[in-house]
Parts: structure tokens; C-alpha cells; sequence
């Protein structure tokens, strides 16, 4: 089974996760505008604000060890995290290392937040500190490898990408985020390894979809139609548009097409969906947008 690249899909979340079994998303209603899929905001569950009410009481009624209450500080976290209240998380994360330093997965998201923000070093500390702490948490190489990139130290960004994917090449997500990092370093060799990785790549899956199109196999219009098919779950086709929208994006802006990303980039963002990679870097990339787009309106015209 493919694995979506949710920044916390290493950790297991002890009391959050049995508080949540059974949740059902919210329906989300699709519609076809000017050629894209367009989809409505994942709003979040009911039973979520129900499962944050409980660890509230648990944390403030409960008497309970350092360890314990470090992991539900990290729960509850995580759930702010999916529902993109960022500044609540970060207490919690910070709380939770507190109690327990050596947590590696609230390290995990602080340099998350970090490489958000653009405190590269910060992330850079952080991630290196998972490793320290946990030698085979895979996904600190994707996270630290996102952060030299956006750091624009591309060369050892490859390098911990070649490392995430060469803990799975069946992973579609893990080939994308290595072309997109090589070719900053050289798009040609990129391209041409990318074709080679897609062997290894699952022809049924959504990944798969979306490394053809970078190779030039399929159109936007044929990307949109593949994300309604083999749909498991409501939330599922909010998740691929999320992607979708993201992967197209840094198409667009890889052409020279500032404004049609950064319109992708919105659509991304729109969707809700906090905790996806995607989503939680298109902020930066529509920043980055908005200025090429100023700097290209400042241009004198030729002629």
C-alpha cells in the first residue's frame, strides 16, 4: 500500500488514535471550474473536537506520570496540528519535550515549524536530534531533506532524499520530492532518473499518476480525472487534489508559469488537508510565487 506523506505518519499517537477509531470525514462535494477539479474545504470531524475535550480533562484531572503526560501533550499536539492550529501544537510539542527530552517525534515536528518559518538552523538541529534519537526514523530524512532544499543547500537535500527513497523505491511521494530536489542541481539528470525510478513504481497507484505527468505521460486534464478513480474513503479525493494541485504547481513554476502556480498553490492550501507535506509547503512556494510575479511586472518590455 502506498503511504501518503503525512509529516506524522512515523509516530503512533497512543491515546488520541484509540479516542478517534471510527471517525467518519465529512463528505466533501467536488465541481469541474475552467478546466480543474475544484473541491470543497475538509472541514474536521465533530468527534475530533470531542477527542481534544477528553484530552483536555485527561491532562487537567488526571494524575499521571512524566512519561504519560508528555505523550498526551504530544496527542494532543498532533491533533491540533491536523486542524492547523499550529501555535497550540508548538506549546504542546515544547511541553511534551519538557517533560520528555528525549521524545523524538515532537523534535520531529518543531523542525517542521521551523522550516516553515524559515529558521533553518533551528530545523536543521532539530532533525539531526531525531536521528540522534531514533537512528531509523525514516521520515527525518524526508523533513530535514525539505528543509535544505528550501534552505537552498540542494545538494545534501538529494542526499537525504536518496536516503528516504532508498528505504522504499516503491514510493511514488519519496521519487516525486527526489526530482524535485535534483533538479535544482541538474533537471536533465533529474528527469532521466526519474524515468528509471518509475519502474520501480506501482502502476495502480496515485503516485504513479502524478510521476507520469512530470515525465510528460499524462496531461493536466487526465491528472484531475485519475484523482476521482479508486476512491477508499470521503476524505481520499480532497487528499489527492491537495497533491494535485502541489505537483502541478511546481510544474508550472518549473515553466515559467508564476501565476498559474501560485493559483495551484491556493487551490492547495484551500483544501484543508494541515497535515499532508503538500500542503504545509505551499505557503512558501505561493510566497516565492508572489514575488517572481512582482519582479516579472517590474521587468522593462522588450521590443
Amino acid at each position: 500500500m502506498e503511504c501518503k506523506l503525512r509529516t506524522t505518519v512515523i509516530a503512533v499517537v497512543v491515546g488520541a488514535s484509540m479516542l478517534l477509531s471510527g471517525c467518519a470525514t465529512t463528505q466533501n462535494v467536488g465541481e469541474e471550474t475552467a478546466g480543474q477539479m475544484i473541491v470543497a474545504p475538509v472541514m474536521p470531524d465533530y468527534k475530533m473536537e470531542v477527542t481534544l475535550a477528553k484530552l483536555n480533562e485527561i491532562l487537567a484531572t488526571m494524575e499521571l506520570t512524566d512519561e504519560q503526560r508528555a505523550r498526551f501533550h504530544y496527542d494532543r499536539g498532533v491533533i491540533y496540528d491536523s486542524v492547523g492550529l499550529r501555535l497550540l501544537a508548538r506549546i504542546d510539542f515544547h511541553q511534551a519535550i519538557k517533560l520528555q527530552p528525549d521524545l523524538a517525534d515532537a523534535y520531529n515536528f518543531l523542525g517542521i515549524y521551523y522550516t516553515q518559518e524559515g529558521e533553518f538552523d533551528s530545523a536543521y538541529e532539530a532533525f539531526d536530534g531525531v536521528l540522534e534519537l531514533s537512528p531509523g526514523y525514516d521520515y527525518a530524512y524526508l523533513n530535514r531533506g525539505i528543509a535544505l532544499y528550501y534552505g537552498e543547500r540542494y545538494q545534501l537535500a538529494v542526499e537525504d532524499m536518496q536516503a528516504f527513497l532508498a528505504r522504499d523505491p516503491s514510493d511514488g511521494y519519496r521519487v516525486l520530492w527526489l526530482y524535485l530536489m535534483s533538479s535544482a542541481v541538474d533537471k536533465n539528470q533529474a528527469l532521466a532518473d526519474l524515468a528509471l525510478q518509475r519502474q520501480q513504481l506501482n502502476n495502480d497507484d496515485w503516485a504513479s499518476v502524478l510521476v507520469d505527468f512530470y515525465l510528460g505521460k499524462l496531461n493536466q486534464e487526465q491528472v484531475f480525472a485519475a484523482a476521482k478513480v479508486g476512491l477508499t474513503q470521503p476524505k481520499e479525493y480532497a487528499e489527492r487534489l491537495c497533491e494535485a494541485y502541489f505537483y502541478l504547481a511546481k510544474q508550472a513554476a518549473s515553466n515559467g508559469q508564476y501565476q498559474q502556480a501560485a493559483n495551484f498553490y491556493r487551490l492547495t492550501l484551500a483544501t484543508n488537508i494541515y497535515d499532508f507535506v503538500e500542503h504545509r509547503y505551499a505557503r512558501i512556494e505561493l510566497a516565492k510565487m508572489k514575488n517572481l510575479i512582482q519582479q516579472s511586472a517590474q521587468l522593462p518590455a522588450k521590443g
